[in-house]
């Protein structure tokens, strides 16, 4: 009998549950391998908590469990930029996906997913198909998206707050019923899918315009009425992003399924097969709950194999409660001097600050807290304010405060002190805060670096996440204290006494992570990689980050505003060339006058009907040779015109605001954690994107300029990446070739090719190059045809001929990927170590994996050399007037005194070539560019 009356269809939006399970559940891994599987956890207990309600006399007949297949839908066809904003999963999510449609399989429950479509696409389209057979649904999910489709048969239910979401509630949530949902939503936009909206239109605004015009079409038709001028310009201004943004809301409930509501129908779970799975997951409680519910009895699951190291380390004597109420309020000098002596009578303390904002440079000294045992911690307002001030700054500081000069004094010769270690969690940023007050912190230990050096590539290593993984103890919030949103304060009116638990609770956090990491450095044998990669690197980040970087912002104003002027030209030209005016901003615009008006074939519609004209489409489109001239000049056009918009907004406008008033300088802060790999990330601004391929792009370097009387020195491995896979992967024509100076993508040519070096042509070098890098990062033959714009076949054949000449290569990235999977992680030349998770995952992910442990020993190793350059270089150019300003990648840039700018070259190039040894020697030599200018574009 077929799914009918009487049938009631729970449709599981799965995406939804395993994000909510790892945001709410503290990490877990697999004790067998160290496998994060926290989220995979929570995924089956609430999946088995869902089943066991099912078995009611009043659960469904039918369920499935609905996956998001990937990012990319048909919605990215009519909005390119949308869900652009979308941070990557945490690496240690990513593991977890595949494991939870495995889960579902175990538990006998339909899993699906679909190319090109989101799982709310599903549900809507199972949802419409369920109602319209007579029967039931409810979707267990509390996602705002799916709230459109409640009614006529349809509720929500929030699993996590057993809650239900019937038409009442969306009412509640959106002002509008669940008919006007998409009205609403295409109003007021959605930042975390960057749906544009109208500017300046939340929820409330939306849900009043749509009660008061009836619909979304009749409000656009009729906005010239409206008497509020900021409300009714945002309607008429943007009309069209309007429209594409209810497109982008609104659900395909027509998607074509493959599977039938029959397959849905609720049955027990083998126990075999579910069991396994959870034995397999190491779920013993779980696995116990399951089996008693289906009467069999629960195998046993071994305890997994544990090392001598991590005996050692289970075996470490337990911590001391955390109790917010043991902390002190330092209020005077007498409490304060106690603190001192006590930190000199332990010789290590570990000390966080409190600021009033995360920009070291502005930042103003709020409090500054200390512990020296696990549980005894203190907390030292010194710039704490009732009322939060005026624009002038006015208002006055709280009782129970010590002058912040008084606290400095008394802790400068601890804090500067070699026989005393201090502690912190991001060090860099407290001896940032502490050096603009004249205090020198040293000697430093890192907590973040320490998980870093040991668990790069599981985790991410900020102090709430450690806290939680290696103490099972969560954080006071610090949203707590300061609120969100346009609400939000800074910690300088924070009332005292709640910053003295926080503020404490950080400093007691910090020590016991130290007490636990610093131990387990030598077991995890990183020892060496953290003593001389990680730690040493603090003080020299920070000195560069201090110094900054001057910016000409007359410059910077002349470059947007000649960027303006020449979008405005592209403009004409591209309105020219289609014979009529048009939004060139516009995609859906765009397609139409290129597809329907021009008559450019292969254009693809999406579901709504609109083109893609993504850059793929529109570079294809310059190339192909039946198009029409004209054609291929507007859509060449319009990709100037995108990258000017883009140089404009982020950068030339954006690098202003980025300019410190006291300095006139530009102060990029380094992460030192951020990637797996090594490599240092810039953010606030990001000085490592700048573009360089476009003569535009590289016109922005002339931006940052040298002082008076100052040069900017540019110092950049030459190919070093390349290098270093000659040497890991032992081929001797690149070794030999980097011995002998030999343009390196010209042999690889000869050698692909058959081409003698003296006939090379600048064609055949350039496909020979796109080769070489790209086979350092995996590069699939689909990728290289789309980079050199040649037969899929025909690029696959290239990397093919590549390793047959070049066949140690193919054996190193074969060796790598198995060492990975033995192992559970790569390794460097230097010893740093990457753990690879998703090494053994199946399907999408498994492809990545790969590449990403083949590459990481070689990004790794080029991160490590210059890391070891920048670490040794203060030293070098002890007595030149110089200063290192800037890391980018494989490039340091110095300003240095106009007559001592060989003597820099010459001491920064000795440091940079001989930076591998002699922790590591290569077979090939390492070798540096050098230049120099009054700007940084002269000077690279």
């Amino acid at each position: 009998m077929g799914f009918g009356k009487g049938n009631h269809l729970h449709l599981v939006d799965g995406s939804a549950y395993i994000f909510r399970a790892y945001h709410a559940l503290p990490p877990l891994t697999r004790k067998s391998d160290g496998l994060p599987i926290g989220a995979v956890a929570g995924f089956c207990n609430m999946l088995w908590s869902q089943l066991s309600a099912n078995r009611t006399k009043d659960g469904p007949t039918h369920i499935a469990v609905v996956f998001d297949y990937s990012s990319k839908t048909f919605r990215d066809a009519i909005y390119d930029q949308y869900k652009a904003n979308r941070p990557e999963p945490p690496e240690e999510l990513r593991p977890q996906f595949p494991l939870t449609r495995e889960a579902t399989r175990a538990f006998n429950v339909a899993c699906l997913e679909m190319e090109n479509y989101e799982a709310d696409d599903i549900i809507a389209t199972l949802a419409r198909q369920a109602t319209e057979a007579g029967g039931d649904v409810t979707i267990i999910s509390s996602d705002k998206d799916l709230m459109q489709l409640v009614g006529n048969g349809v509720d929500m239910y929030d699993a996590m707050k057993s809650k239900r979401i019937g038409v009442e509630e969306v009412e509640e949530k959106f002002g509008v019923g669940p008919e006007r949902v998409v009205d609403v939503q295409a109003l007021a936009g959605d930042s975390v899918d960057n749906v544009p909206g109208a500017p300046g239109i939340g929820i409330k605004t939306a849900a009043l315009l749509i009660n008061e015009y009836g619909d979304l079409e009749t409000l656009l038709a009729r906005a010239e009425e409206i008497k509020q001028p900021k409300r009714r310009a945002a309607l008429v201004e943007n009309a069209e992003l309007i429209r594409i943004s209810k497109r982008l809301v609104t659900l395909d409930d027509h998607v074509p399924l493959t599977w039938s509501l029959d397959e849905f129908e609720v049955k027990e779970p083998e126990p075999e097969t579910v069991l396994g799975f959870l034995g397999q997951m190491e779920f013993r409680t779980l696995s116990k709950r399951v089996a008693d519910s289906l009467k069999v009895e629960a195998p046993a699951i071994p305890d997994a194999p544990v090392s001598a190291a991590a005996a050692e380390a289970a075996a470490e004597v337990p911590q001391a409660p955390f109790d917010h109420a043991a902390y002190e309020h330092v209020r005077d000098a007498e409490a304060l001097n106690r603190w001192i002596a006590l930190i000199r009578e332990r010789g290590h303390v570990a000390v966080d600050t409190e600021t009033t904002s995360l920009d070291e440079m502005r930042a103003e000294l709020v409090g500054i807290s200390l512990s020296v045992e696990p549980g005894q911690a203190c907390y030292i307002p010194v710039g704490h304010r009732q009322g939060g001030g005026d624009l002038f700054g006015s208002s006055e500081l709280v009782g129970g405060q010590m002058a912040l000069d008084d606290v400095l004094s008394a802790l400068k010769p601890v804090l500067e002190d070699d026989a005393i270690l201090k502690i912190g969690q991001n060090m860099k940023y407290d001896w940032k805060i502490f050096a603009r007050h004249g205090i020198n912190v040293a000697p430093i230990d890192d907590t973040m670096l320490m998980s870093y050096a040991m668990h790069s590539g599981l985790h991410n290593h900020g102090m709430d996440l450690l806290s939680e993984r290696y103490l099972d103890h969560r954080p006071i919030e610090i949203k707590t204290l300061l609120g969100t949103g346009k609400s939000q304060i800074t910690f300088d009116q924070v009332a005292v006494d709640d910053a003295v638990k926080y503020a404490a609770e950080d400093a007691d956090i910090t020590l016991r992570l130290w007490q636990r990491f610093k131990p387990n450095l030598h077991r995890a044998q990183v020892t060496t990689v953290y003593e001389t990669l990680e730690r040493p690197l603090v003080p020299v980040l920070a000195r560069m980050e201090m110094a900054g970087i001057l910016v000409d912002g007359q410059v910077l104003s002349r470059m947007s505003n000649a960027f303006a002027q020449k979008m405005a030209g592209l403009e004409a030209e591209i309105q020219d060339l289609a014979g009529e005016p048009f939004n060139v901003g516009s995609p859906k615009q765009l397609g139409e006058i290129l597809f329907d008006r021009m008559g450019v074939e292969g254009g693809k519609k999406g579901k709504t009907g609109a083109y893609a004209t993504g850059a793929d489409v529109l570079e294809d489109i310059t190339t192909l040779e039946d198009v029409a001239p004209q054609a291929a000049r507007l859509a060449s056009s319009v990709l100037d015109w995108r990258q000017l918009s883009k140089l404009k907004s982020t950068y030339t406008d954006a690098l202003q605001t980025h300019v410190n008033p006291e300095t006139g300088r530009v102060h990029t802060s380094y992460s030192i954690a951020g990637a797996n790999t090594g490599r240092l990330a810039s953010t606030d601004p990001n000085l490592q994107n700048i573009p360089v391929r476009t003569e535009e792009g590289r016109r922005i370097r002339e931006a940052f300029v040298a002082g008076p009387g100052m040069r900017l020195v540019s110092l950049d491995y030459s190919q070093i990446e390349l290098r270093i896979l000659a040497h890991v992967a032992d081929i001797p024509e690149l070794k030999q070739a980097f011995r002998d100076g030999i343009d390196i993508h010209a042999l690889t040519a000869s050698e692909m090719f058959s081409v003698p070096l003296e006939e090379m042509t600048p064609e055949v070098r350039r496909r020979a190059k796109a080769i070489n890098f790209g086979v350092i990062y995996g590069i699939s033959g689909f990728g290289l045809a789309r980079n050199l714009r040649i037969p899929r076949a025909e690029a696959q054949g290239f990397i093919d001929r590549y390793f047959e000449r070049f066949p140690g290569i193919k054996t190193y990235m074969d060796a790598t990927v198995a060492f990975a999977k033995d192992h559970g992680f790569v390794q460097t030349l230097f010893g740093r170590k990457i753990h690879t998770p998703e090494i053994n995952a199946k399907g999408p992910h498994a492809g990545f994996a790969r590449r990403a442990a083949i590459n990481a020993p070689i990004q790794g190793a080029a991160a490590d050399i210059i890391r070891r350059a920048m670490i040794r270089m203060p030293a070098a150019i002890d007595g030149l007037p110089a200063t290192m300003l800037l890391q980018v990648h494989d490039e340091l840039l110095f300003e240095v005194d106009e007559g001592a700018v060989d003597s820099l070259i010459a001491a920064a190039r000795e440091v940079m070539e001989g930076a591998a040894r002699p922790a590591a020697h290569l077979d090939v030599p390492l070798v540096v560019d050098a230049g120099q200018g009054a700007n940084w574009a002269e000077a690279h």
